[in-house]
């Protein structure tokens, strides 16, 4: 599986099996240039291994939202759609990130399938938009909060911890729930964005890990003292 393969190519890591006692009988020069070597070389190869795994089939947004452009090297919002004079956009990240399980990451592939989507609603001439934090499940799309929060550009409002969050959502009555629902709902919000979103999340960090192996090993490779001839 794609995401076995990029899971692997960041824990296999030979080189952390190294101990101090190794290089005792050696000089403090030999010693760096021999790490940097032998991290240089698990940096290439690891490189050359994830970029060569083929990415999960293309797939579409649903139909009304768009690609925001530069989303893929961004950590802001990945989709937007108007609804009359409404503007959404949808950020997502995976619960794993947050949450943390146990580490028995084989067993556990379905945790790595479960999102927060984090839904903005905002209007034209208004300061705030309206937030919604969602579960999103391969079969089904739960509201955890609701709260208006000042209108924030990028991820920003990601990070924004001074908002009021809203109420629990469980504690508002049945009835409420139910309109919230269907309000996210008539946009377009439901787990029918599910394939889509998974889809890119996993090219999104596929591009990130290949470019964080790439651009450690330029920084370490940079100004390496010559070899002595």
């Amino acid at each position: 599986m794609w995401k076995r393969a990029l899971r692997e190519a960041t824990v296999r890591q030979p080189w952390s099996t190294i101990t101090s006692k190794s290089w005792s009988s050696a000089s403090p020069p030999s010693i760096s240039a021999a790490v940097d070597t032998l991290l240089l070389r698990s940096l290439k190869e690891h490189y050359l291994q994830v970029s060569k795994t083929n990415p999960p089939p293309k797939v579409n947004p649903p139909p009304a939202f768009s690609i925001i452009k530069g989303a893929l090297d961004g950590d802001g919002p990945v989709l937007i759609r108007t609804f009359g004079n409404e503007e959404i956009k949808l950020s997502i990240m995976r619960m794993a990130y947050i949450a943390p399980g146990d580490g028995e990451s084989d067993e556990n592939d379905e945790d790595m399938n479960q999102f927060f989507l984090h839904v903005d609603v905002s209007k034209p001439g208004q300061d705030k938009s309206l937030h919604f934090l969602c579960g999103l499940y391969t079969d089904a799309l739960g509201i955890h909060s609701v709260s208006l929060r000042p209108k924030l550009d990028g991820a920003d409002f990601l990070d924004d911890t001074t908002t009021y969050s809203g109420p629990h959502f469980v504690e508002l009555d049945e009835r409420m729930r139910n309109a919230f629902h269907g309000f996210i709902e008539e946009r377009g919000v439901n787990e029918n964005l599910f394939n889509f979103l998974q889809a890119w999340l996993y090219l999104k960090e596929h591009r990130s890990l290949v470019r964080w192996f790439k651009t450690v090993g330029t920084y370490i490779n940079e100004n390496r003292p010559a070899k002595n001839s």
